[in-house]
């Protein structure tokens, strides 16, 4: 069954709510925009997450030195590039954290960028994002999850599939539906204001990307 990754958190209460849904991941940016916290704040959203789910930090092109400032105070369990990295950002990711580490693509209308395939390849997943100008996610824009279906299969092979960019309740199914991801993950798709979670539409994306929204 696929899992679910909220994202964007800012707030500990909303760091409970993840835990007490029962998603697997939650998610804190360290790259800018509305939503970044510092170190210290992201610490005190992760322990309100606590120990049953895993702790992802989200990060920009400055990853080499951010990543250990952050993970002094913050551990983690999972990293994710959203800076179209590149195959050797994946391995000097590696060489500074000891967990997991994921690779966002970013997508424009229907076309993959030919670095998905090497990524899915060197990564432990490959996230799945729109692009845009500006922006590094969190955007609430949707990708064209139906039309580019057939490229993902192909360069997909054994890697797992993180699928963001757009999702809310009231479309997630449809996107497992076109691309059978491992985890789904979800930030502006479930908010009252940038930052903010709205715990009834967590729990409605929740149910809706397990098929138990019926």
């Amino acid at each position: 069954m696929v899992e679910v990754k909220f994202c964007g958190l800012t707030r500990q209460d909303d760091a409970a709510a993840v835990a007490a849904l029962g998603a697997a991941y939650a998610g804190v940016i360290f790259a800018g925009g509305p939503r970044e916290l510092s170190p210290e704040r992201a610490a005190l959203v992760h322990a309100a997450a606590g120990p049953a789910v895993l702790h992802v930090g989200v990060f920009g092109a400055d990853f080499r030195t951010k990543v250990p400032d952050v993970i002094r105070h913050a551990p983690l369990d999972v990293i994710q590039l959203h800076a179209d990295p590149s195959v050797s950002d994946i391995i000097e990711a590696r060489a500074i954290f000891p967990g997991v580490v994921w690779a966002a693509v970013r997508v424009v209308g229907d076309v993959v960028p030919d670095s998905a395939a090497e990524l899915f390849g060197v990564a432990d997943a490959v996230v799945l994002d729109a692009r845009v100008p500006g922006a590094l996610g969190g955007t609430g824009v949707p990708i064209q999850w139906a039309r580019i279906a057939g490229v993902i299969a192909g360069i997909r092979a054994r890697g797992r599939l993180v699928l963001a960019g757009g999702l809310s309740p009231g479309n997630v199914e449809e996107a497992v539906a076109a691309l059978h991801p491992d985890i789904v993950d979800v930030s502006s798709g479930v908010e009252s204001a940038s930052g903010v979670k709205d715990h009834a539409r967590m729990r409605a994306f929740f149910r809706a990307a397990r098929g138990e929204s019926a």
